[in-house]
């Protein structure tokens, strides 16, 4: 079912989609209120019927609508949310003694001294974890010749991997 406007005609059934979906109980409630008023008026039996099958088509209509919007707006969501983690990669968890490799990104003046940037390297330690912060920072255990503050964000370091001989 597909969502238009008509020319220029202002009934139920040209009612924008997002009033629809928000006040489906109201108009339920505002629909039986007209009939009930209705009822007043009318003469014969048959007009009642007539109106009643009116009002049931179109708060079938209704939710048949809302129903199709739900299962549009879950497939959008689930595109969504494919795109965005598409470059979220997945975090490496660490444990109290593991041991990290840290980076020299930003310890220029700590770790260089006399060396040039190029000769450096980009990562010193190991390192064991003293303890853990949060899920994006840890305490390490540092030397007192690296003066940086003891807790490290994530990104800084890397988890250590022996070296195998041979």
């Amino acid at each position: 079912m597909i969502i238009g406007k008509n020319s220029g005609q202002n009934s139920w059934e040209q009612q924008s989609l997002y009033t629809i979906i928000k006040h489906t109980p109201v108009l339920e409630h505002h629909l039986s209120r007209q009939i009930m008023d209705k009822t007043q008026e009318w003469d014969s039996r048959e007009e009642r019927r007539e109106e009643y099958k009116r009002i049931e088509k179109l708060i079938t209509k209704i939710k048949e609508i809302q129903e199709e919007v739900k299962v549009v707006l879950g497939k959008t969501q689930k595109e969504i949310k494919k795109y965005a983690n598409r470059k979220r990669a997945k975090v490496d968890e660490y444990k109290v003694e593991d041991l990290v490799m840290l980076s020299t990104k930003d310890l220029k003046y700590q770790v260089v001294s006399k060396r040039t940037k190029k000769l450096t390297e980009r990562f010193i330690g190991p390192y064991k974890i003293k303890k853990i912060i949060s899920l994006n920072a840890v305490e390490l255990k540092l030397p007192s010749t690296v003066k940086i503050h003891l807790v490290v964000n994530i990104s800084r370091i890397q988890k250590y991997v022996e070296q195998v001989e041979g």
